[in-house]
């Protein structure tokens, strides 16, 4: 299978099931549409669309596709379907520990019923959080390395609990031959030094949540007495940022039906210092006012190619930052079993709520038939681990046939859940919007090497 596209005047050509990515003459480009493997022989009937070319340099096109079938950078094979068949059940490695069903944002597109998950706000004990970290030591088998992400509503309103579940389990680390690897997500509000100072110690990543310019941070992400946000939140995260000492973080935003013209909010961002920054769609019912629409992916699509050439420009004047959707990794890309299944949710990763309930990710608490056991008795529901085990791109028809299931893996189980009642059937609008992100990934790298084909 191959996707050909054009973009910024460069004619691009990915094979699907190698990765390899082409920048493509006009002529290379063309033949694509009418030759097939293994021959390569074109058809009489193509060459009134051909005027202007002369035979021997479409002999020499044709030649140039031959070669790179041969070399398996086009036209290749399918060799995963054997991987999907045979996947199996995999240890726990990381785990979304939601130490508060508590917020101190109200935000209207939150997923989180506003922080509590429609189940009553509550925080998670000390205990329950500990005996998190047995669950996944225990279920962790032969993994070192494992992963919690502090997580909310806002953690930050339980971080004595915090603090002392990172001590717990680093007290285990050295006993059961693990390390930990710890992640926050934060609103910001509570931050203060001495928070600010421990997060950098110890969170090997942080998550800072701000929607980008004040106007649009503020519409949205308002407090409980619905004033807005962003000025008593972005000193703190640039001190945060400022003290971090390159250790990992992002600033993560979400755009809406308000803010379509989103490159500005990645701008504003870039420009009060931040140089990670994500800015996801919204996924939302239909019938909220600010919920995307098929009708404004024209517009969107259009942004993200304004947000990518603000992005080379910036690159090239030595002023880059990374934008998180576009940072595919081109040279070497994810392993097999991520490009089949993604993050691992009900299988690698599990989420906690505070009462101990265990769950397939955060997105599914609050969600009926969702609860897979609980981490004060041990329990755990094997069959629904091993289902979400064996999800893949090719338990899902629309992913099978499709250019990009390697690059989304079949999108979020959570959000296909939600929005088309099956873990199995991906929201078309998120898929739009997936492919037109990995197109513009891959224009910028065109853009950025001077070398063609990028063979990766």
């Amino acid at each position: 299978m191959i996707h050909k596209f054009e973009q910024k005047g460069y004619h691009i050509v990915l094979d699907v099931n190698s990765g390899a990515v082409h920048v493509a003459d006009k002529l290379l480009f063309l033949l694509l549409d009418y030759v097939k493997p293994p021959l390569f022989e074109l058809p009489e009937e193509a060459r009134e669309n051909l005027d202007g070319y002369t035979e021997e340099e479409i002999r020499e096109a044709l030649r140039e596709i031959l070669e790179l079938y041969r070399l398996g950078q086009l036209f290749s094979p399918d060799d995963y379907g054997v991987y999907a068949e045979n996947m199996i059940l995999s240890p726990i490695k990381a785990m979304c520990l939601n130490v508060s069903h508590d917020c101190n944002l109200r935000c209207e597109y939150c997923f989180a019923g506003k922080g509590d998950y429609e189940q009553g706000r509550a925080v998670m004990d000390a205990e329950t959080g500990k005996a998190a970290i047995d669950f996944l030591i225990g279920h962790s088998k032969d993994r070192q390395n494992l992963e919690v992400d502090f997580f909310g509503g806002e953690p930050l309103l339980n971080f004595d609990v915090v603090r002392e579940v990172v001590a717990y389990a680093r007290s285990k680390e050295k006993e059961h031959g693990k390390r930990f690897r710890f992640t926050v997500t934060t609103n910001g509000l509570l931050l203060d030094d001495d928070k600010t100072d421990y997060i950098n110690a110890e969170m090997e990543n942080v998550v800072l949540s701000l929607d980008g310019r004040r106007d649009v941070n503020d519409r949205v992400r308002q407090r409980v007495n619905g004033s807005g946000s962003y000025d008593a939140v972005l000193p703190k995260f640039q001190k945060l940022v400022s003290k971090r000492g390159g250790k990992d973080y992002y600033v993560r935003g979400t755009f809406t039906k308000y803010n379509m013209d989103f490159s500005a909010d990645v701008e504003a961002l870039s420009r009060l210092g931040f140089d990670q920054i994500s800015m996801e769609p919204v996924v939302a019912p239909p019938d909220m006012p600010y919920a995307l629409s098929d009708r404004d992916l024209p517009r969107i699509f259009d942004e993200y190619e304004k947000l990518g050439s603000m992005l080379v420009n910036a690159k090239r004047a030595g002023e880059g930052y990374n934008f998180f959707h576009f940072m595919l990794d081109l040279d070497q890309g994810p392993c097999v079993i991520k490009r089949l299944r993604g993050c691992g949710c009900g299988n690698e990763y599990v989420a906690v709520t505070p009462d101990g309930g265990i769950y397939p990710c955060h997105q599914f608490i609050g969600h009926d038939g969702w609860r897979m056991g609980s981490v004060h008795d041990g329990s755990l529901d094997t069959e629904m681990k091993e289902m979400f085990s064996k999800i893949s791109v090719y338990q899902k028809d629309e992913c099978r046939t499709c250019w990009a299931k390697f690059y989304c893996s079949g999108g979020c189980s959570a959000n296909n859940m939600c929005c088309e009642g099956d873990v199995r059937k991906p929201v078309k609008l998120t898929c739009d919007l997936e492919k037109k992100r990995v197109e513009c990934a891959i224009t910028m790298k065109a853009e950025l090497m001077e070398d063609s084909p990028i063979v990766v």
